[in-house]
């Protein structure tokens, strides 16, 4: 199966990681550090975090499937070839006939800051139903990954509920990324409620800097993290740009740190970062316990990130075994 970074090898005998969720198309400006109204032009380019997540998996040679409703649009049926090409499972995915791909104007302000404009309204991804997921697919799940973005409104929500209820009693690791954005949400404190409205039930979670912010109300240090910690947490993850990684177990924690690239645009880091830890550990849940191993994980984590982050767009970007190997050896 060929993909931008040759062909793919895929570990047949690794375990399944599902992810959930959007996939859409971001339309980012043809030059940097613009806003939305003064862009020139835009290119397309292929996105959504659960998305991503699948295809980095797949990149490095893990099992991955997608579970998410597309438009039966063309942007839709690219989507889903996108995934095919990059050697997801594309059993999980439907076609509304109804309803368009969602589409996100994303821009790169001249301070650095993304500035996010979406056209959902609704789209494919928000109507999937419990009726329609893939029961037995979710059910071979060894992790099952998911964002906040399904949770925004019904009939997505509930099936997404389901869906991790499913994946739970078929003995899966659950993992969380909020992924926040805030322009979807119809208020701040509507974002907060509902992403903590399935907190307790992840077994890994993965916030960013800025999340661990929003959602603690706190300066971002270990006591806001651990406000966040639940009983049945195995692993908490604060991921922090440039500064690297912290974790936090129940009996450890310290930071990892990051590698120093020339960064072009950090969309998709974040994917990169978790779907290289959750394809590092399917097979092995027993790393979360060991520090040791964790530690090398994350460094190979930060790894991945920090490549991500040195090519434009997340998809293209998303580095293969080789490319994080050669990073960590020459730094």
């Amino acid at each position: 199966m060929a993909s931008n970074n040759g062909d793919l090898k895929h570990d047949s005998s690794s375990g399944l990681i599902v992810s959930f969720g959007e996939m859409l198309i971001d339309f980012v400006p043809t030059v940097s550090g613009v806003s939305l109204a003064e862009a020139p032009g835009f290119l397309k380019a292929p996105g959504g975090a659960p998305a991503n997540v699948a295809i980095a998996v797949a990149r490095l040679g893990g099992r991955s499937a997608f579970v998410g409703k597309l438009g039966d649009d063309e942007f839709g049926h690219m989507l889903a070839s996108i995934l095919k090409d990059n050697g997801v499972n594309g059993d999980g995915i439907l076609f509304d006939k109804g309803a368009r791909t969602a589409l996100a104007f994303v821009t790169l302000r001249s301070d650095g800051d993304r500035e996010f404009m979406f056209y959902r309204n609704p789209s494919a991804d928000m109507l999937l139903t419990e009726a329609e997921l893939n029961v037995q697919l979710i059910s071979k799940a060894k992790i099952f990954h998911y964002g906040s973005i399904s949770l925004i409104t019904e009939p997505c929500r509930s099936a997404h509920l389901r869906a991790m209820e499913i994946a739970k009693e078929a003995g899966a690791l659950l993992s969380y990324d909020p992924n926040l954005r805030l322009p979807l949400w119809p208020s701040p404190e509507e974002a907060r409620e509902q992403i903590m409205s399935i907190w307790e039930k992840a077994d890994l979670i993965k916030v960013s800097d800025n999340e661990l912010e929003f959602l603690t109300n706190r300066e971002v240090d270990d006591e806001a993290a651990l406000s966040l910690w639940h009983p049945g947490l195995k692993l908490l993850l604060v991921t922090l740009g440039e500064k690297g990684c912290k974790y936090y177990t129940k009996h450890f924690r310290g930071a990892v740190e990051a590698f120093v690239v020339k960064t072009v645009d950090t969309t998709g880091a974040g994917d990169a970062f978790i779907g290289s830890l959750l394809r590092k550990i399917v097979d092995d849940h027993s790393i979360i316990e060991d520090e040791i191993t964790l530690r090398e994980v994350l460094k190979f984590a930060n790894a991945c990130g920090a490549i991500t982050t040195t090519k434009k767009g997340a998809i293209p970007a998303l580095p293969s075994e080789a490319e994080v190997i050669k990073l960590i050896q020459g730094a």
